[in-house]
Formats: structure tokens, sequence, C-alpha cells
């Protein structure tokens, strides 16, 4: 089990990840963590640049949707800047598009709309009945049980974590060489923060935008019998997202993930996500890169 120095450690990174620096009007820049890794992590990215967009927003409009491509792999090495353009602000609704850059090259893009609150019509898709976050363990703890998995991997599992996830049905990888046996590409996953968020809504959306983009497009590999560990080259094309209701991120909410199709060497996959006591807050969309390597 992780100490709670090391959890609230992780926690603050990633609060220190979003605070973007201010360098001019409309332009922002965000950094990554020191770890090595090949590429920068999309969730990372998206979050950033969804933070950029709120910082030129009136708080009183909030984030309601977002529409964003992986245009390059990012370099971790380097700061990413975010330049904003300040799209459209009507009466109810504001736009704002984001490009973030390295090396003199756009590698995402991301559109957000924002709207200020109002009440009217309400309906919603009724959240699957699954055991509550109590009856599941952390998934960390799972996989570092593991007697099986190359020191590397164990490594990269047992490293500090902002989040705390509970799987239903087990996502983790059933052999040394990331395989498991192929089951429907459907899966419920319970998250959380491991500590307590400012109360800041924007920033609650965009800690559940980077968490978003962590497992939804593994779920297209679950019927093939592979992760992302496995000998498959993976990486996200686009992602896309709404926001219906209030939440809060250091809460838990039950992420429900499905792939209707893959095909091209591309994975679509949706998301919903519940409070635990069955509101829909927001709902996801995504294709990514899947190919045997």
């Amino acid at each position: 089990m992780l100490n709670k120095a090391m959890t609230q450690t992780a926690l603050t990174r990633l609060l220190a990840l979003l605070d973007l620096e201010k360098i001019e009007e409309n332009v922002f820049r965000g950094v990554s963590p020191p770890e090595r890794l090949q590429r920068v992590f999309g969730g990372q990215v998206l979050a950033q640049a969804l933070v950029a967009a709120t910082r030129t927003i009136d708080p009183s409009r909030p984030c309601h949707s977002l529409h964003a491509y992986f245009l390059r792999p990012g370099d971790p090495k380097v700061p990413i800047l975010y330049e904003v353009d300040r799209s459209r602000d009507g009466g109810s609704f504001s736009v704002r598009r984001v490009v973030a850059i390295q090396h003199g090259q756009q590698i995402f893009v991301l559109s957000a709309s924002f709207q200020s609150m109002e009440e009217g019509f309400e309906h919603q898709s009724r959240m699957p009945v699954v055991p509550p976050p109590e009856e599941l363990e952390d998934e960390q703890d799972v996989l570092l049980r593991r007697t099986d998995l190359p020191p590397a991997l164990l490594n990269w599992i047992g490293s500090e974590r902002s989040f705390e996830t509970r799987s239903v049905l087990g996502r983790g990888p059933a052999s040394a060489a990331g395989d498991r046996p192929p089951r429907a590409a459907l899966d419920h996953i319970w998250l959380k923060t491991r500590g307590a968020l400012p109360d800041d809504p924007g920033l609650h959306r965009a800690i559940l935008a980077f968490v978003s983009d962590t497992s939804l497009l593994d779920t297209a590999l679950l019927p093939h019998g592979k992760t992302i560990f496995s000998d498959v080259q993976v990486a996200s094309l686009d992602h896309a997202m709404w926001f219906h209701r209030a939440f809060r991120a250091d809460e838990w909410l039950l992420y429900v993930q499905d792939s209707p199709s893959a095909s091209g060497g591309r994975g679509f996959n949706r998301g919903a996500i519940y409070t635990r006591d069955g509101v829909l807050v927001a709902s996801v969309a995504q294709e990514g890169l899947i190919r045997r390597r």
C-alpha cells in the first residue's frame, strides 16, 4: 500500500503541472514531469490546453465541450507553448481555440466552448449497476503483487500516482508479454484523486480531462487480448469531451467505457462518467491508433 506522503506528492505535482505560466496575453507555457518518457502523455496536453483556454474566460462560464486533435508526439524535455485564440464571446457562449507548439511546430489543437449557467430540459442515461469502490481493490496494489511481470514494468506500476483507480473487471496485463484473454470491449472503472482538491470547478474539469485519456484507448484492445504493454503501437488521435453537470474529481466517479468499432488501424472508444449516486457528469469519445508492431 502506498503511503500518504507519496500520494500527496503525486497530486501536488499534478496540480503544479496544470498551473501554467502566463508569458504574454493569451500565451501560456507548460512543462512536463521529470520522468524520462518517449513522448508527452496526451491527457497532460489536453488538460493544460483546457487550463489555458479557461484562463481567458469569465469564471461564470464553465466549459461544456471540447474537441481536440493530437498532431505530433510531444517532447517531454522542453516546455510547451499554448497560444489561445479568443474566437468568440457571445451573449451566452464563448469559444476558444488553443494551439500547442514545440520546436516551432503545432503538436496539438483544441477547440473549447464555454456557456453561462442556465436552466433547461433534463434527462440522462442510467448508470450501470456495479459494485461500489469500497468492495474493490486499488489496481496498483493488485498489480504490485504480481511476481511474473518484468522488473521494469513493476517499477513503472509502483511509481507515484495522483489517481486511485478500481476496475470492476480488472485491466492489468495477464502475461509478462502484456497479453490477456480476449473479452468484450467494455469496462467500468472507479476513480478519484488521492487527496482533496481546491474548490475550483475549472480545475476539476481539467483534471477529469487529464484522467479521461489514461484508459479509454485500451478499451479497443480488450477484444483482441492485447494491452498497451503488448506488441502494439498505440496513440491517441483525437479526443472529445462534454461536461454535463457539476462534479468533484476528488470524489468517486465511475468511468464507463466501451469500444463499438476497430478498423483501419484505429480503435473508436466512448466513455460516460457518473458520480457514485448515478448522476451523469461527462461524456467522452476518442479514436486512437492501434497497430500491430
